[in-house]
This record gives structure tokens, sequence and C-alpha cells, in this order.
């Protein structure tokens, strides 16, 4: 039986994707320069505490943008105790593959998903915020091809739930010079991702876009407490002093360099009951002042917010609020930041 598939064309490689669409020295500098700040959060030689915080899917670029820059006041009074990382994610896992997949899946002006057309968008938002905001971004590895097409511009990523067990996403987060959160599969099973941890801190030897490639392994590879799914389909959470606890007790156990986690707030930890995450992030630094180990170990936040609380569906237009997971709206955000500033 022949292979049911068609090639539609040959995508250019990243490096000449990189070369069409160009970065100045100015944005290779602010991306040198934050990727060793949090480089140093990670490894516990800056005591500031990482947000990883953005929409659920940054699906319109002028919405995300308008975010961004909002950020950056805030970013000035909190930066004494807070590093801010926006969450630009442009790729969305579908459990059954249908509805909406991100900006790569975008239409042409024929209704026809245009891949090439998607990873340029992509590009030239992350390096649009990196050129007016001076602040680099964070993305989820859904298709490991993609992230090279990025490598110059991001200074964080994350392996989702779904993908945490896929030998192909761990190879390749073994080779990415930033750090890379491994989540929690949705089964809560905490020793898959310290596995998973592992894998990714190793050298590993795979085939990539048609080489034989060898890794260096990735010491910043760490943990993403994420909530999980029980085996009757409720969500429940993972981010209390005891799973910290028994996490930080679990990665002693075993010979990994930097021990640390970004706690999520949203999906399973609060059961996508978004205003959740006020109550989440605030229990999870007072977690922390109760212990010093617990706040060796927990390096940051991981937040979803937009401009507007809320979510919707996509033919509902609102401008600034989410079209997949519900998200914190603007005035909350800005107050919850400056409340966990007061806390740490």
């Amino acid at each position: 039986m022949e292979m049911q598939m068609e090639f539609i064309r040959r995508l250019p490689t990243p490096q000449e994707l990189m070369e069409q669409f160009p970065i100045d020295d100015r944005v290779k500098k602010i991306k040198v320069e934050r990727d060793k700040a949090i480089a140093n959060i990670m490894t516990g030689k800056d005591n500031r505490f990482l947000l990883v915080i953005g929409p659920c899917s940054a699906d319109n670029e002028e919405a995300v943008l308008d975010y961004v820059h909002r950020l950056v006041p805030v970013q000035e009074q909190v930066k004494d105790k807070i590093f801010i990382v926006p969450r630009l994610y442009t790729s969305k896992p579908r459990t059954i593959g249908i509805g909406y997949k991100g900006m790569l899946h975008q239409p042409d002006p024929e209704g026809k998903e245009d891949m090439l057309g998607g990873i340029i968008a992509i590009r030239e938002m992350n390096a649009r915020v990196v050129r007016e905001t001076g602040f680099t971004c964070a993305e989820e590895i859904l298709y490991p091809e993609i992230y090279r097409y990025l490598s110059d511009l991001l200074s964080y990523a994350a392996v989702g739930a779904r993908s945490v067990e896929d030998q192909f996403h761990r190879m390749i987060a073994s080779g990415i010079g930033i750090p890379v959160g491994m989540k929690n599969p949705t089964s809560g099973d905490i020793s898959v991702m310290l596995n998973s941890i592992e894998a990714a801190q190793h050298s590993q030897e795979f085939l990539f876009r048609g080489w034989e490639v060898r890794t260096t392994g990735n010491p910043l590879a760490h943990a993403i407490l994420r909530g999980y799914v029980d085996s009757f389909g409720n969500s429940m959470p993972n981010y209390h002093y005891e799973n910290l606890r028994s996490l930080y007790e679990a990665y002693h156990k075993r010979n990994l360099a930097n021990p640390a986690v970004i706690v999520d707030t949203n999906h399973a930890n609060s059961g996508k009951k978004y205003l959740e995450q006020i109550r989440i992030a605030k229990d999870v630094v007072n977690s922390c002042k109760v212990s010093s180990d617990i706040r060796s170990l927990v390096k940051g936040l991981m937040i979803e917010s937009y401009i507007e609380d809320g979510n919707q569906k996509i033919s509902e237009g609102t401008y600034g609020k989410s079209i997949t997971d519900p998200c914190l709206g603007w005035e909350k955000t800005q107050q919850l930041i400056f409340d966990l500033a007061e806390l740490l």
C-alpha cells in the first residue's frame, strides 16, 4: 500500500529563514543578557522569582504586543524580586487533532493551512517583542522541528504534559541552550517527569532534519508541576507544600543537575478555574517562606494571563481575550504581580 501523504513543498532550513528574516545586534545582545539572567535564576546564583506569564495561546499579534508592552513598566517596578518572561505559545496541542492549533496553522488566502507563512509570522512576532519591549519570550516545544526557526529569539521553552513521554522531545530538549521545563504527564506520575529531565540532561545522538546529530545535554532541564487528571477524569492539584516537599526529596534521590521546578498555576492545578491562579500563586510563595528547601527548589511560576478575563469562542472576536483556556485579565494580573513582589 502506498503512503497516503502528499509532499506539498520543501521548507527553507532554519538557517535560510534566519538569513531571510535576520535580527540585529541589539536583539542578539538582549537575548544573551536575558539568557544569562534566567540561567542564574535556575542555578540559584540569582534569587529572583521567574514569572512565565501570558496568554494561553498567542493568536493575535497586535493584542499580544499590546499585552507585552503592558508588562514593561510592571517589570521595572518589581525587577529586584521578579524576572518576567512573556509566554508566547503559538502551537496548541489538540487531543483529537481538530480545533484551533495555533499560528503555525494559519490559513492562506484560499483557506488552506500555510505552514511557511505561520513560521514566518511566529518568528516576526517574537522579533517584534524583543525589539519593541526588550523581552525575550517562552514557547512550548510542541513540534520539535519548529524550535530551530526561533532558537535565536527564545529564552525559555516547555515540553507539555502529552509530549513529555516522547523520546524525540526529550532528545531535542537535551540540545537546547536555554532552560526547558518538562511538565508532569496528565497521569501525574512524577517519575515520568524526572525520567524526562534526566534524559534531557544527558548527551543524546539521534536523527534530526536529515542529519545525525549529537547533543551535549541540557543542565537547565527542570520540572513543571501542572496538576493531573485522576482515573475518574477529575483535575487534581500538585502544587501544595506536600507535593513540593515530595518533589524535593525525589529530585535528591537522583543525580540531576540544578534541581528546580516552575509551578503552573492553571491547567489541572486550577481545574481551569482561572481566578484560582491568584490564590495558587500566593500559596506557592507561602510554601517557599515556610521551607528553605522548597524555596531552593521553586524557581518561579507559570501563569495564564491576557488583556480580558476568561475565554471566548473564536467567532466572538473580543480583543485580547483567550480563544483557548481562560486567562486572568490585565488588571488582576498587574495586581497579582505586585502582590507577589510584596510577598517575596
